[in-house]
């Protein structure tokens, strides 16, 4: 059942086409949303636009930041917006302690400032329940774009997937689905005991140097440098990677255009590729996310 929201003041700042589904979901349940970074968004009913984060920041009761959270310089993606949105050191400064600053990513510098002042972080892309949804729109989106940049059939081919966690399991069970040969890659030995109950080749992360040659088509989920100069240099040159790690990925890009193979980034997939379906997934998990952070604040009040 989805919780309702009468009379919650949200701020949803910056974004991308998933913002745009998520704000009249939001607003059924009864939120009031103040937007930031919006000016050029299609007309949304209801919405309060205003100039500047800074002038959002005194009028909400929560903070809702894009998954992609921030780049190094607390540049928040807008797609949508005017001018850029920054959320820096005097905007941190005027959040009151009582609202809570809803981000898919926060970068170690943001957790830092945010202890200090007093704010209240919550990383939304480590939430199991947005993750594990979130990972159908990425896992299709991955084998769109291996599907464009091989000249091979997924179906009979040689599929790595790198990385068991919610989008690996999700990916290698759709390229099975597919008729692909899937290889997931892992650490732990109870997810390689899952993949060869379900059917794939299990190999352990260890050993991927002596597997890997054998690969068409590599899908990295792991948030580490795994695949470095010498896992590139055993692989095949007509090879193609699919890295849809966190920023900035796990492959040596740089390496793989040097020995010709071809390695695509690709972060925030969900987004891109299903924006309507990405938006209503946000709009599943933050109505109980928003509630649970307002009680625990007037808990501690």
């Amino acid at each position: 059942m989805v919780a309702g929201l009468k009379g919650i003041r949200l701020a949803v700042v910056g974004g991308d086409d998933r913002e745009i589904y998520l704000i009249p979901e939001l607003q059924k349940l009864g939120a009031y949303i103040v937007g930031v970074g919006l000016e050029k968004a299609p007309p949304i009913p209801g919405l309060t636009l205003v100039g500047t984060l800074l002038e959002a920041v005194s009028q909400v009761d929560v903070l809702l930041f894009p998954m992609f959270g921030t780049d190094e310089r607390g540049l928040v993606k807008a797609k949508y917006g005017n001018s850029p949105v920054v959320l820096n050191k005097e905007v941190l400064q005027a959040i009151p302690s009582k609202v809570p600053l809803c981000i898919g990513w926060a970068r170690q510098a943001l957790k830092s400032a945010a202890d200090m002042l007093g704010i209240r972080i919550v990383e939304t892309a480590n939430l199991p329940e947005l993750a594990i949804l979130n990972s159908i729109p990425s896992a299709e989106g991955a084998i769109q774009m291996a599907m464009e940049a091989t000249p091979i059939t997924l179906h009979g081919s040689q599929s790595f997937v790198i990385g068991l966690g919610r989008t690996g399991w999700t990916l290698a069970r759709m390229l099975m689905g597919i008729g692909a040969h899937v290889t997931g890659v892992a650490r732990k030995s109870a997810d390689l005991a899952r993949a060869a109950e379900m059917g794939f080749q299990p190999v352990h992360l260890s050993d991927l140097e002596d597997q890997i040659g054998r690969a068409e088509i590599v899908f990295n989920t792991a948030p580490a440098p795994v695949l470095d100069r010498v896992m590139l240099e055993m692989m095949a040159r007509d090879a193609v990677i699919i890295d849809l790690a966190s920023l900035p990925g796990g492959t040596d890009f740089e390496y793989a255009q040097m020995l010709g193979i071809k390695a695509l980034l690709a972060p925030g997939l969900p987004g891109i590729v299903a924006p309507k379906t990405a938006g209503k997934i946000l709009a599943q998990v933050y109505p109980q996310l928003i509630l649970r952070q307002l009680s625990t604040v007037n808990a501690l009040v």
